[in-house]
Formats: structure tokens, C-alpha cells, sequence
């Protein structure tokens, strides 16, 4: 998924107005040093006997939590990984595992048996508009799509993110990385028009509420999402949909995944919100270095 500055829009909330964004994001002077990270501190600890860090991803049987879920199979001696699915179709697609739990966000005891001894949580949920029937592309026009009844954004990406956020400070939870999509500055962008849904506008609304909860949090805001190999090309931070403006505002869905991973790694990850994008793979250096890349954002949202 995949201007103007940052819209407030209390009129379609019953809570308080988002805060625009802060101030300019730059390079974090390289004097400020290596501080240690909470869990990668963890994440060492196992590998001297001590047990890694358990880390949920919501959002599991999607496309971008399939792959998150994959990765932290794959570091289990840096991970405990787990994952929340909203049906036992979803379950069996990622391999059916013991560590898959079943529930809705949208009712906070459903999911409470995924997020107890977590520590750390990546939330991948979010509603998908579906296409209407009918739509023939050879007699041009354009597409309209739906939600389902109960899956609107306002439910999934609101009241579902913030059951999420609620039920992980309640259980002491060290880290929150979540993963939304450019374009939220703009009331207008066409994703919000899908369905009528607003659905950066209730993305946008659970981002706020997460960096007001007072959890260390890592807010990602990907570009155009690829379905190709990632850490094949340098990655670009950025505020604001400024990369909205440029060629260069899409990534793959591994390249994500990977920031995900990595965000839990780093200091300098904590408090941060940012956009995300790359580079096309034929130009600049494939990013390796991720505290570098997260020490260039400096915006709390």
C-alpha cells in the first residue's frame, strides 16, 4: 500500500484531533555514540543460555506478516516468534505451528492468550476493501471496491490496533512495531476514498494513540508494497510523504519484514516514526546498516 502538511481532522472522531508531525528529521550527530539496545541486550542474553525475546506478529496470514512470521522462525536464536491469525484457514497457510494463535483483534479477550509473556509486538493488521463484481476493465472506468460489514477501517485499523496496544501495555510489553502506509497527511489520497473507509485517517488515529501511550514504539509508514526479493536495494527514510513526491516510493514487502526485525535491534529505533521506501536495486548500496538508517529519523511522529 501505498504534500500537503499533516490535515487535522477531529471532525470525523469523537477523541482529540492528531497532532501534526514533528519537526524535520535529520542525521543524529554520530557523537551521541553506540547505545545498547533493550532487546537485542536480550537477544544476547540467549545466546550466552538465557532465552530471547518472544515477539508476536499480528497480522500473520497476510502478505507482510507471512513474511515477518518466516523471518522470525528463522532467527530462533535471536526470537521467540509468534502469530496472531484471524481464522484456521490463515493458520494452516503459514504451516498451522503451535505458536499461531486464532483471534480478532476487534475483541480484546480473543487475542489476550497471544500477548500474554510477549515481549515485543509487531502489528500487522489492517482492513482490505474488496472489488465490487462486475468491473469489466474493457469498458474502462475504474473499479469500486467495499468492506465487509464489520471490517471497515474504523474497526480493524482503529478499534483493532488500539485493543492491540492496550492489551500489550497491560502486559508489560518492552516494544510496538507498527507498520502502516504513506499518504496519511492527505485527507484527500484516494486510499482513503476505497469504500469510503478513510482508512490513513484511522491508521493515522491508532498511530497517534500508540506514540501517546508512553511504549517505546518504531512507527513505520511503508510506501508501495513489491512482491520481490528483498535487501537488494538501499532503503530511504523520510517525513511527512515527502518520498510521495519522488520516483522512488515503493519497497518490498521482505525489505519491510527486515526493518521490522531490525527495529526491535536498536536504540535507535525507539520513539521513531518514518516512511519507508528504497532505492531501485540498480542504484545506490543495498542497506546493511540499520542503526545508521534509523539514526537519520529523529521524528516522534
Amino acid at each position: 500500500m501505498a504534500t500537503p502538511a499533516c490535515v487535522r481532522v477531529a471532525s470525523l472522531f469523537m477523541g482529540a484531533p492528531l497532532r501534526p508531525p514533528c519537526q524535520t528529521c535529520h542525521v543524529i550527530s554520530a557523537r551521541r555514540g553506540v547505545r545498547r539496545a533493550g532487546l537485542a541486550v536480550s537477544a544476547a542474553a540467549a545466546a550466552g543460555g538465557g532465552s530471547p525475546p518472544t515477539v508476536l506478529v499480528t497480522g500473520a496470514g497476510g502478505r507482510t506478516g507471512q513474511v515477518v512470521y518466516k523471518k522470525l522462525k528463522e532467527r530462533a536464536g535471536q526470537f521467540v516468534g509468534r502469530g496472531l491469525v484471524r481464522t484456521q484457514e490463515s493458520k494452516a497457510k503459514i504451516g498451522g505451528a503451535d505458536d499461531v494463535f486464532i483471534g480478532d483483534i476487534r475483541d480484546p479477550e480473543s487475542i489476550a492468550s497471544a500477548i500474554e509473556g510477549i515481549d515485543a509486538l509487531i502489528i500487522l493488521t489492517s482492513a482490505v476493501p474488496k472489488m465490487k463484481p462486475g468491473f469489466d476493465p474493457s469498458k474502462g472506468g475504474r473499479p469500486e471496491f467495499y468492506f465487509e460489514e464489520g471490517s471497515y477501517p474504523e474497526q480493524v485499523d482503529w478499534i483493532g490496533q488500539k485493543n492491540q496496544i492496550d492489551a500489550a501495555k497491560n502486559t508489560g510489553v518492552k516494544h510496538i512495531v507498527l507498520v502502516g502506509s504513506m499518504g496519511g497527511t492527505d485527507i484527500n489520497h484516494p486510499l482513503n476514498k476505497l469504500g469510503n473507509g478513510n482508512i490513513l485517517v484511522w491508521k493515522r488515529k491508532a498511530e497517534q494513540y500508540l506514540a501517546d501511550s508512553g511504549l517505546p514504539y518504531t512507527i513505520i509508514r511503508a510506501g508501495g508494497l513489491q512482491d520481490k526479493d528483498g535487501g537488494l536495494r538501499e532503503l530511504i527514510v523520510g517525513k511527512d510523504d515527502e518520498i510521495l513526491k519522488t520516483e522512488t516510493k515503493s519497497i518490498t514487502r521482505a525489505d519491510v519484514a527486515e526493518v521490522c526485525l531490525q527495529a526491535l535491534l536498536f536504540e535507535e529505533a525507539k520513539f521513531k516514526a518514518f516512511d519507508l521506501a528504497s532505492k531501485p536495486e540498480s542504484e545506490g548500496t543495498p542497506t546493511t546498516d540499520f542503526r545508521a538508517l534509523f539514526a537519520q529519523v529523529n521524528s516522534r511522529f
